[in-house]
């Protein structure tokens, strides 16, 4: 089964769930990321990624005479 899970503030969640027994879990579950990551990146999918932005500002220290 593959369904959207929700529609976020910038990405689609999807969410993906298959009948596998426990012995295939791992390889199965890595082998299956690593073959969506291939297709995105085929497609010319880009994951988005949360952004923050960061502003520095010096503070002065020195008081005036």
């Amino acid at each position: 089964m593959v369904a959207v899970s929700e529609l976020a503030d910038s990405s689609v969640n999807f969410v993906a769930r298959a009948w596998i027994s426990a012995d295939d879990y791992y390889g199965f579950y890595f082998d299956t990321l690593e073959a969506v990551k291939k297709r995105f990146d085929a497609e010319r999918i880009n994951i988005p990624f949360p952004q923050r932005d960061v502003h520095a500002y010096e503070k002065n220290h020195h008081k005036n005479s």
